[in-house]
């Protein structure tokens, strides 16, 4: 019986140990993501370049808001407390102040598990994503659910509700894990614009 109980005991930490937990996103990645908004004003499309380490940013993107086309090209250097936008076509960028503190691609630890799930197909080893979803509240700004690789903890998708736009989805494509210690904008070394 004592054994009984003790392989019991074993199983039930054994299962514990196999829940999910909140996590924090590798800290250099590249790759691309799309933004659209359930009110339709906003939907862009930007490759990205991430770097927890040094709390850097890059962000080239494509779009269209309230019906008008734009392009952005930005490097936010939160460290220093700068963002450059770029504009590579006149071969310049403007310097401003960055209104805010970095926040690292993370699972909070307050979140809440939604759920696990298979991506794809699990009937044979490789064929699919274990993903993780988690949902939350933000300090006086909304809520949101992200899901998240189980393994690496890599963003999938992030839905985020606002009061201006509804429910925004950020959908992240053809992420990759790099060492990006290059990660830099020659063009920042331009005279920036005067504003």
């Amino acid at each position: 019986m004592r054994t009984f109980v003790v392989s019991m005991c074993l199983l039930a930490l054994g299962c514990l140990a196999q829940r999910p937990r909140p996590c924090r996103s590798p800290p250099l990645l590249t790759g691309a993501l799309t933004v659209s908004t359930q009110n339709e004003r906003l939907w862009a499309y930007a490759k990205y370049m991430y770097d927890a380490l040094g709390q850097r940013i890059r962000l080239k993107e494509i779009g269209n808001f309230d019906n008008k086309t734009f392009t952005y090209d930005a490097l936010l250097l939160y460290r220093e407390g700068v963002m450059y936008q770029i504009d590579e076509n006149k071969r310049r960028c403007s310097k401003q102040a960055i209104m805010g503190d970095f926040h690292p691609m993370a699972i909070p630890k307050n979140a809440s598990l939604v759920g696990q799930v298979v991506l794809g197909s699990s009937s044979a080893p490789g064929q699919g994503l274990l993903v993780n979803s988690w949902s939350g509240s933000l300090p006086n700004k909304g809520s949101y659910i992200t899901t998240v690789t189980e393994f690496g903890c890599i963003p999938v998708t992030t839905y985020y509700h606002s009061s201006d736009f509804g429910w925004v989805v950020t959908r992240y494509v053809h992420t990759d894990i790099r060492n990006l210690t290059g990660l830099r904008c020659h063009r920042v070394t331009l005279r920036p614009s005067k504003t």
